[in-house]
């Protein structure tokens, strides 16, 4: 895992489409991550990059706040898909909000993304709420919440 940085983005944009483009037909219109600047992201550092036999494999976008890490977006190229990674980015999530001190990971998704709820639950994510996307008429998200132990 490496932080991203600027000469990254169109790799950076171009997994994300490639990882997200199933659900736009689900959608009626790309996911929130694929219409994402990630410019401010990559200079905030918050956009993770993992990396296999120097091939860009998927991403992590993750925000510190003072009281919980906040996962944008988990993507994994479709070449590497299958392989656990999107549960190795995950786990990197809680690493990093161990090391910040924080007590939990937060994110939100698409209720469509079933599959991915799912995926979220078996990992130790519970549902704390749905609502309206503020964005996207129309849309609900899904917020969940992990608790991960605070010893770094």
């Amino acid at each position: 895992m490496r932080l991203a940085r600027l000469d990254d983005i169109a790799a950076v944009v171009a997994l994300s489409a490639n990882a997200y483009a199933p659900y736009t037909p689900i959608f009626g219109g790309p996911p929130v991550p694929v219409t994402e600047d990630y410019a401010p992201r990559i200079e905030r550092g918050e956009v993770w990059l993992l990396e296999e036999d120097s091939n860009l494999a998927g991403l992590i976008v993750l925000e510190h706040h003072p009281d919980h890490a906040m996962i944008f977006s988990v993507a994994v190229a479709p070449a590497f898909q299958g392989r656990k990674l999107g549960i190795r980015l995950l786990g990197f999530a809680d690493e990093q909000a161990r090391s910040w001190g924080v007590p939990e990971v937060r994110l939100y998704t698409n209720s469509r993304m079933e599959r991915n709820i799912a995926l979220y639950s078996a990992y130790g994510y519970r549902e704390t709420g749905r609502r309206p996307n503020p964005y996207r008429p129309g849309w609900i998200l899904v917020d969940m919440v992990k608790t991960v132990d605070r010893a770094a």
